[in-house]
């Protein structure tokens, strides 16, 4: 009778866990597209900090270049 009851709380408890994750499964949706734009929004800080961090530094470079001459 025990097996019975352990048979019947886990497959109660499986059917509880995959309605919970029908629920959840917009939530889910939209979170992975925050995170997808979360991203894209992170790379292009970044690559508008490395276009800066490049000109900057051909700046520096080609005024190396003038002191040099003059």
């Amino acid at each position: 009778m025990k097996e019975f009851f352990v048979g019947l709380l886990v497959i109660v408890a499986a059917l509880a866990l995959a309605g919970l994750g029908i629920l959840l499964f917009p939530f889910l949706l939209l979170l992975g597209l925050a995170l997808r734009v979360l991203v894209v929004i992170a790379l292009g800080l970044l690559l508008i900090w490395l276009v800066g961090k490049l000109v900057l530094m051909f700046i520096d470079a080609l005024k190396g270049k003038e002191a040099k001459k003059g």
